[in-house]
């Protein structure tokens, strides 16, 4: 086994899980919303982009941004319809309809895309780069670039802005917000959209490694969780160090053992991690 190669490919499927985790990392933390949707709008982005670029000629530099548009007026639209249940703070019924979007968007995918595998090239998936042994692609470092520069500028908005202290106090106590003039309704509207802006750019670079099906969302949403969880919920950072540290377990034990086990073993990483942290790993 090349270790270095590992760690390498750890690093970047790490980088990719905490990408696509961190729209629903804020959406826990201010909205308190769980959105089992999620991973089917990381497939609806990925088949939007895939569209643009085979139906219309768009280059991937392109279509990548209309995927997040798009996705950014969905979680508008999302968000309205769900804005009664959201500002009572029904859970129960928020997850039975998030639930049913993400049934009724993966049905949709596939009458209109189809049952086949597509594949949505990016031109940097193509461009290698050497060191030795050890390679990588440019689709790898564009990745690793975006969530770096993403998880710190969030991490500067919600800590250092006058609209990130607005997210926090709708988070820490919405009726008391409101109370002090706070229009919580936009701020979870804003908060919605992040999050299905920042999925559809996490399928624009990461979903170009394999085949796109209208079937793939719900490994992408039982990934996602384990790395919100394992973060803790509503840390930015802890899912910054959820997602590299549960990529690189899964490269190291998929390579050591078998990629058959890689999915029930995060799952093991995790209850034992909660067993010692129970607020997970960002948790103070």
């Amino acid at each position: 086994m090349n270790l270095a190669q590992q760690l390498i490919n750890g690093l970047v499927l790490g980088s990719g899980y905490a990408l696509i985790a961190i729209g629903w990392t804020v959406l826990l933390g201010a909205a308190r919303l769980v959105n089992f949707a999620h991973g089917q709008l990381y497939m609806l982005a990925a088949f939007i982009a895939w569209a643009v670029m085979a139906k219309l000629g768009v280059n991937y530099f392109l279509a990548v941004p209309i995927a997040v548009l798009a996705l950014g007026l969905l979680g508008v639209m999302l968000q309205v319809m769900m804005l009664r249940l959201v500002m009572q703070q029904n859970l129960t019924s928020l997850m039975i309809v998030t639930l049913g979007f993400g049934y009724v968007f993966q049905g949709g995918a596939a009458r209109i895309f189809g049952g086949n595998p597509e594949r949505f090239i990016s031109p940097l998936q193509t461009s290698e780069i050497r060191f030795g042994d050890v390679w990588f692609t440019c689709q790898d470092v564009l990745t690793l670039a975006c969530t770096l520069l993403l998880f710190g500028a969030l991490w500067l908005v919600l800590n250092r802005t006058r609209l990130g202290a607005l997210v926090r106090s709708v988070a820490e106590d919405p009726k008391l917000a409101q109370l002090f003039g706070i229009d919580a309704a936009r701020v979870y509207i804003g908060v919605f959209v992040f999050e299905c802006a920042a999925v559809a750019l996490g399928a624009g670079l990461v979903a170009p490694r394999s085949p796109i099906l209208a079937s793939m969302g719900f490994d992408e949403v039982i990934l996602t969780f384990v790395v919100v969880v394992l973060g803790g919920i509503g840390s930015v950072g802890g899912s910054l160090l959820a997602g590299l540290g549960l990529g690189m377990f899964t490269a190291l034990f998929g390579a050591l053992v078998s990629p058959a086990y890689t999915t029930a073993a995060a799952f093991l990483v995790l209850l034992v991690v909660l067993a010692a942290r129970p607020r997970g790993l960002g948790a103070r």
